[in-house]
């Protein structure tokens, strides 16, 4: 379904993913019927809400009763609905799991679940409603399909997307004004196909979520002040992962780092592991997330400078990264 924005591209500055989230969704819903809304009494803060007052009538409120309401989800896709559920992330990957699991992806139901407050987005909020486990939970889950984007467009575009997919969907979403890597939504957005954000011939940052745009800044201060070239990569789809464009970094960079507002185990940096050691060829690999910890209180931002997620944190573990040595020859022929 091609759904036109409703608001221009330029709002997004001002704007959140979720509130853009909020008015892609009421624009879906005048399109196709089928849609409808629920939330766990988090309207407001997961921006549903906006579809909510726009069709009263498709929108249900479970109440502080998240296993409920992906019970609810599950029952009303048997009918032919189209449910889009809003909570936030460690609500929906922890709290309720195992609605999650076998009320939606064991019945391989078409609920679209949108994850609000990601990562450590809502760090002044504390272990309790940061959610750095949710990629791995999520991507284990059989027939499951798992989104980060990178900024509020990317957002619109995976909302949109979404729709047309059959099957659950769990796209994850920040909670604050994180600011744009696109300039336009026209830039070619397609569910597990990644995308090349800066060519690169020696080394690849793979990136989701915040860090895309801290990586693209990354890129640009190495390449001036160091000479590096860097390809970055916005994997926004982490299940289905696109194996091909990772092969191709290793064949022609060597060296690959990833970069996530996530526990290193499990997710982007897991799923990138795996499709390196079935590749066979030999790489320098690094990931750079939460270290396998509960994050420290604080703004989002100090605590992306902490964990070395900000642009000066990727740039220092680029400059390890290429410091590492490579075999004297150039012959491929002596990995599997």
């Amino acid at each position: 379904m091609a759904v036109g924005l409703t608001w221009n591209v330029y709002d997004a500055n001002t704007m959140t993913q979720a509130e853009i989230y909020g008015k892609v969704l009421c624009t879906l819903g005048e399109e196709n019927d089928n849609i409808v809304g629920l939330s766990a009494d988090l309207a407001k803060s997961t921006k549903i809400g906006e579809f909510a007052a726009k069709f009263p009538e498709r929108f249900f409120n479970a109440g502080i009763a998240e296993q409920n309401m992906f019970g609810m989800a599950a029952g009303l896709a048997k009918t032919g609905l189209i449910p889009f559920v809003s909570t936030m992330a460690v609500f929906t990957t922890m709290r309720a799991a195992e609605q999650v699991r076998t009320d939606i992806c064991y019945q391989n139901l078409n609920v679209k679940i949108i994850a609000t407050h990601g990562g450590i987005s809502f760090g002044q909020a504390g272990t309790t409603h940061q959610c750095t486990e949710d990629i791995a939970i999520t991507r284990a889950m059989a027939n499951m399909t798992v989104i980060v984007p990178a900024d509020g467009i990317e957002c619109a575009n995976a909302v949109r997307a979404c729709v047309d997919r059959p099957g659950p969907v769990y796209i994850r979403i920040g909670r604050g004004f994180e600011p744009n890597c696109y300039t336009t939504d026209a830039y070619g957005f397609e569910i597990g196909k990644a995308v090349e954000m800066n060519p690169g011939t020696d080394i690849t940052l793979i990136c989701c979520g915040i860090t895309v745009l801290q990586a693209m800044e990354a890129a640009r201060i190495l390449e001036k002040s160091a000479g590096i070239s860097v390809r970055v990569i916005n994997m926004h789809t982490i299940k289905p992962l696109d194996g091909d464009i990772i092969r191709k970094a290793i064949a022609e960079t060597r060296r690959i780092v990833t970069f996530e507002d996530h526990n290193i185990y499990g997710g982007l940096g897991s799923a990138v592991a795996e499709v390196v050691a079935e590749f066979g060829k030999s790489c320098a690999f690094a990931r750079v997330g939460i270290p396998d910890c509960f994050s420290l209180v604080g703004y989002p931002e100090d605590l992306y400078c902490h964990y070395k997620l900000d642009a000066d944190g990727i740039v220092e573990k680029v400059k390890e990264v290429m410091g590492k040595d490579f075999e004297d020859d150039d012959n491929w022929e002596d990995g599997f």
